[in-house]
């Protein structure tokens, strides 16, 4: 068994990384329900916009840069950002994002039992909560516990939200997420457990 204290893709003389970033992982098994009241997708939005790849990547190890002694001696293996411009993407778009997926369905942030949004930056978060016109008691929010676990954030939100008895059976909820690329999305569903 392997235990590392550090995520190998981070570089810690990287402030615009290394203090952002923290290593977790989940999962979420999903399954097709036998009817509508044990849980389902009722729609979902999602956007790349590919003009902002070189924002947040990783450079190094694709077809581009593949790896080499080169790459791995300029540090190209390594999650790469330009915060200011990811947190203003991520400000903006997340909160669009569900704001149209929501009134796609006729609904507004009211209707939400749940928000349960990427653990990228609690201004983020807020930034969306506002443009929704939720309140922070409908959020879930564990940054300050596990950090920004990139893809893991939604898995281990959900975590928490279970853990707090704060996702029920019937609940509509609101996901969110941004990430690399750069790209946004938001899914909305019913809980079935």
């Amino acid at each position: 068994m392997c235990i590392r204290d550090r995520s190998s893709i981070i570089d810690y003389t990287d402030r615009q990384t290394c203090i952002i970033f923290g290593d977790g992982g989940g999962a979420a098994l999903i399954q097709p329900s036998p009817s509508k009241e044990d849980g389902y997708f009722i729609d979902f939005l999602h956007e790349v916009d590919g003009s902002g790849g070189d924002y947040l990547c990783m450079p190094g190890g694709g077809s581009q840069f593949p790896a080499s002694a080169q790459t791995v001696a300029d540090k190209m293996h390594f999650v790469k950002q330009d915060g200011p411009v990811v947190f203003k993407f991520a400000s903006k778009r997340m909160p669009e994002l569900c704001a149209r997926l929501l009134a796609r369905n006729g609904l507004t942030g009211a209707d939400i039992d749940l928000f349960i949004p990427h653990q990228a930056n609690l201004r983020i978060i807020k930034a969306a909560v506002d443009r929704l016109g939720m309140s922070m008691d409908k959020v879930i929010v564990n940054i300050d516990e596990y950090g920004n676990t990139t893809a893991g954030t939604l898995p281990l939100a959900i975590g928490t939200a279970l853990d707090q008895g704060r996702l029920k059976k019937g609940d509509l909820v609101l996901f969110a997420a941004m990430g690399a690329g750069l790209s946004a999305g938001a899914c909305l569903m019913r809980w079935g457990y």
